[in-house]
């Protein structure tokens, strides 16, 4: 009698998955990280807290307004390899010190929006060469933008730059420095920035919801939520009242613990960049922000024409009006001065034409005296 016949475990597609992960565990990840906002409101500390590492040394804020002259935002780029149970991830943080540090911060975002617009075309024309096996990739996949806790609401500023970033990467607004708010105070906050984004037409990465993954599904919607992302941030360890230690900040009232979820969103935003939504991140980035602009970019150019240098740059149009305004002054100084020469002269012409007169007047009188005398004289020796 036959034996039977081994039930069968199908023809091996569900092993997909795990040859995938053998090749993404294999190869590692890239990922890159933009963070904006002004000055002081913890952008390096907080990077250096989400990844358990010093990425960037702290920076001495005491001299940001020796910058005020500069009047540009600066694009700094950090890279670093981290590692964690033998996956490797190569990652950029993309800082934009001088941002909103200035009395004047009109056009202050042209720099970091065109570093976003000229990643993506660095990489669209790496994919139109012959040789595509080296590719520089800095597409940026996330962009934090740093909120001041005022407790009002978004300003001017924040609004402008959040719409045109919106469109251009996957943004996730933060509100820095959250411990200096009360809880109450900071719900409100949290409550008002969410109404102007939404009043504005600000558009900011929203986790996907899969419909068929429940939990994941309610976590997503959890995250959803809590955006705005209510910060705190320190690399620095303390010791709380029960005898933990724990990172966070030491006040006189107690400690404001980084990862209790309680204090702030920290946990939350972690988990979206890195534990569960970073592959996301990077194909939303794929599929969505670079074709959209590979899309716009092919509809108006020819295939390897270079892009069109924006002549009227945003950010030299101030200085292009001084330099405009102080050239008009200096002619119409030039012209006032040169007025004045010429009523000097004329008034020194005519005094000197009436001096001339007068001393030709003069020597007329003279001749006729002269005259008068030669002529008694004359006179006087014929009667002798």
């Amino acid at each position: 009698m036959d034996n039977p016949a081994p039930v069968s475990d199908g023809i091996g597609i569900a092993n997909l998955p795990n040859q995938r992960h053998k090749i993404v565990a294999k190869q590692g990840a890239h990922f890159t990280l933009m963070v904006v906002g002004e000055s002081g409101l913890g952008k390096t500390t907080l990077v250096n807290t989400l990844f358990a590492t010093e990425l960037s040394p702290p920076k001495n804020y005491a001299r940001r307004h020796h910058k005020q002259l500069d009047k540009l935002t600066e694009v700094d780029i950090i890279k670093a390899e981290l590692e964690e149970k033998q996956f490797k991830v190569k990652l950029t943080v993309i800082d934009t010190p001088g941002f909103g540090d200035y009395v004047n911060n009109r056009d202050s975002w042209s720099p970091i929006v065109d570093f976003i617009d000229d990643q993506h075309e660095a990489y669209m024309r790496q994919e139109q060469q012959p040789q595509r096996s080296e590719k520089i990739d800095l597409r940026v996949h996330a962009c934090l933008y740093f909120i001041r806790p005022t407790g009002h609401t978004l300003k001017p500023l924040d609004i402008e730059i959040m719409k045109r970033l919106g469109t251009r990467v996957n943004l996730i607004p933060v509100i820095a420095k959250a411990d200096t708010l009360t809880q109450n105070d900071l719900a409100i906050f949290k409550r008002r920035i969410g109404e102007a984004i939404a009043a504005q037409g600000i558009r900011i990465y929203q986790p996907p919801v899969e419909p068929d993954d429940e939990s994941a599904a309610e976590h997503a919607r959890m995250l959803a939520d809590a955006t705005p992302f209510s910060i705190i941030g320190s690399t620095e360890d303390v010791r709380t009242p029960d005898g933990r230690t724990v990172k966070g900040r030491e006040y006189l009232w107690g400690v404001a613990e980084v990862e209790n979820e309680n204090h702030c969103d920290f946990r939350k935003l972690r988990s979206l960049l890195i534990r569960t939504h970073m592959l996301d991140l990077i194909s939303t980035t794929e599929e969505l922000h670079y074709e959209n602009y590979r899309q716009q970019q092919m509809e108006t150019r020819k295939f390897g024409e270079p892009k069109v240098k924006k002549v009227d740059n945003p950010k030299f149009k101030e200085e292009e009006e001084q330099l405009r305004r102080r050239f008009t002054e200096q002619v119409k100084a030039e012209e006032a001065r040169f007025r004045q020469w010429e009523q000097h002269l004329i008034a020194e012409r005519d005094r000197l034409n009436k001096d001339l007169e007068i001393a030709h007047s003069a020597i007329k009188q003279l001749e006729s005296e002269l005259d008068s005398l030669q002529a008694g004289y004359g006179r006087g020796s014929a009667r002798r």
